[in-house]
């Protein structure tokens, strides 16, 4: 067996192990920390799978401004989760399930991995692979499809992470005005008492 094919398998494991946690934890400080380290084992495997700029983004995004984002809104909710009773959890089961089934029904239909008739490797990718050395004059070829090509797409994702932050802050009430006052109020409370 390949090297490569045992890592990846290996980070599966991995991410199944920590993901199956993460159902099972109550502590809500335990689940943000999981979920950090989950976006990293994500990130870790999409370097060892090449798309490094992928792992790049998960790194910064799933593991680093997430998880203090949700720190910072555990800091205005309960530290512990109500274990949720056995008929709130069929609806999901099921939908796990179908959603699962689905995966396994479609996954005949996929190309072979590393394929080159797959579509990701043919049609406008083996375009970019050959005009980009010529039309923009970048060695690497993702960032001139990310910054030229598709400059208005990443001008637009940028755009709506910018918003999603900003909105996240402000239902945080990092003015200290909104959500009841935020942490400063709370902070403020606890020392009244």
């Amino acid at each position: 067996m390949d090297p490569l094919q045992i890592l990846d398998i290996a980070f599966l494991g991995m991410l199944l192990a920590v993901a199956f946690a993460i159902v099972r934890i109550n502590s809500l400080f335990a689940v943000v920390m999981l979920t950090g380290v989950y976006s990293l084992l994500s990130a870790a495997w999409f370097v060892v799978l090449d798309a490094v700029d992928v792992a790049f983004t998960e790194a910064a995004v799933g593991a680093g401004i997430s998880t203090v984002l949700m720190l910072g809104a555990m800091l205005l909710t309960a530290r512990e989760a109500k274990p949720p009773k056995f008929r709130q959890q069929i609806g999901p089961l099921f939908a796990a399930i179908a959603t699962g089934a689905l995966l396994f029904y479609a996954l005949p239909d996929m190309p072979a991995y590393g394929s080159a008739d797959s579509p990701a490797n043919s049609y406008v990718g083996a375009e970019y692979l050959e005009r980009t050395s010529e039309e923009i004059h970048m060695p690497n070829v993702v960032t001139a499809v990310l910054a030229s090509y598709r400059g208005y797409d990443t001008l637009g994702e940028t755009v709506v992470i910018f918003t999603a932050g900003v909105a996240v802050l402000l239902l945080l009430g990092a003015s200290g005005a909104g959500a009841g006052g935020g942490v400063s109020a709370t902070r403020k409370r606890e020392e009244d008492e």
